[in-house]
């Protein structure tokens, strides 16, 4: 790597831990950088990007205890992606990362279908620069919200800082707080749900619980009941797509107004008329499913300390409680 280059990229030091056994350059890499795909590492390598005491290695090189390896990420192409002025509700930012409290209803990045509007294309008009280890359409996104659900969402500017949020993830370092409004009384009040998660064999943007699938974890909490419906507290261990909705609708306690996963009109079933009736009303009212990224906790891999945000619950949400809290009332 000539010294221009090296000006112009940005970098990440890894320190090989003690203990550790031989093993490849491109394996152990991909091991710490879960973002980032072994090709793409390979590549890295193969242009000098990954170097030791400064000088370039191969990716068979067996990385060994108390080695230092240097990553250069080049600075990337300018995306071919648009920047939007769409509202951002910022919580945080500096020169390394940014937290957003993401609207209801807002597409989180670019793809079939939703090629504009998205909560990518409001951070690109906003943000001089994000990572792109994520790829193209999916700068600086270290996990992401569906569209549907409302919360808190960090996003990396630089490639160092993805790698590093996105090595929290994996190794479940990232603390995520959910509530939730279900469909039912619980029996358990507080417990967990583990449960292994595919996608559905047909419908590809399904997932289901599969004992072949991932590793899924999420821990739960009632918080409040009320006469057909529970409020609830719920942390990810994991982030499998659709974790919360594919978890709670296995118990039988779907989020309400989910229409993917059994939460719409299929739960008034066996409810009373008066019940029934005030469903309806209710489904009619509020149209998307009751889920909120309420609390956000990392460790700030750049001002290294850890960093706790919270967002309120949206007003549609808030708007919810009060109803079936006038109803207990009446």
């Amino acid at each position: 790597m000539t010294p221009d280059e090296m000006q112009n990229s940005q970098h990440l030091i890894l320190l090989v831990p003690e203990g550790k056994n031989k093993e490849r350059l491109d394996k152990f890499l991909t091991q710490q950088l879960p973002s980032v795909t072994r090709s793409k590492i390979q590549k890295l390598i193969e242009a000098g990007h990954v170097t030791i005491d400064g000088q370039g290695v191969k990716s068979n090189h067996l990385v060994r205890p108390g080695e230092e390896l240097c990553v250069h990420f080049p600075r990337p192409a300018k995306s071919t992606v648009e920047g939007e002025n769409i509202p951002l509700n910022i919580v945080y930012e500096d020169d390394d990362l940014l937290v957003v409290n993401k609207s209801a209803g807002r597409v989180v990045h670019p793809a079939f279908g939703n090629m504009s509007g998205t909560l990518v294309n409001a951070l690109i008009y906003h943000c001089c620069e994000l990572s792109r280890l994520g790829g193209e359409t999916r700068p600086g996104l270290i996990h992401r919200l569906d569209k549907d659900t409302s919360g808190l969402l960090v996003v990396a500017k630089t490639d160092p800082v993805h790698a590093a949020l996105a090595r929290q993830l994996s190794d479940r370092l990232i603390k995520r707080e959910y509530r939730a409004l279900v469909w039912g009384h619980l029996r358990q009040k507080k417990g967990t749900i583990s449960a292994a998660m595919a996608r559905h064999h047909r419908e590809r943007t399904r997932m289901v619980v599969n004992p072949a699938g991932k590793t899924a974890v999420t821990h739960y909490e009632v918080l409040q009941e009320f006469d057909f419906m529970s409020f609830v507290r719920l942390n990810l261990e994991t982030g499998r797509t659709h974790q919360i909705r594919v978890h709670m609708s296995s118990i039988g306690h779907p989020v309400f107004a989910d229409a993917t996963y059994g939460g719409r009109s299929k739960q008034l079933a066996g409810l009373n008329q008066s019940r029934t009736q005030l469903g309806l009303a209710l489904l009619k009212k509020y149209d998307r499913q009751m889920l909120h990224a309420k609390t956000l906790t990392f460790f700030h891999p750049v001002r290294r300390e850890n960093m706790t945000f919270d967002s309120p619950l949206p007003d549609d949400m808030q708007a919810l409680l009060a109803d079936l809290a006038a109803d207990v009332d009446r």
